[in-house]
């Protein structure tokens, strides 16, 4: 089986070629709260980080969550 590379949020969204602003507009949250998120991914809801890969295009696998 082939190991996954995993990345952070906040890698799949610069990978996604999105600022904090854009990528908070898409999903729909506060430029801020994002910035809270990619600080300290425990506080995100499995639902949230859900919709943050699909608004960056990776797969929920190729994210790594401390």
């Amino acid at each position: 089986m082939i190991e996954v590379p995993k990345i952070t949020l906040k890698a799949a969204r610069v990978n996604a070629g999105l600022t904090q602003k854009e990528a908070a507009k898409k999903i729909g949250i506060s430029y801020q709260t994002l910035s809270e998120y990619e600080k300290d991914e425990s506080k995100v809801k499995l639902a949230m980080i859900k919709k943050m890969c699909s608004v960056y295009g990776f797969p929920l696998e190729y994210i790594f969550l401390k």
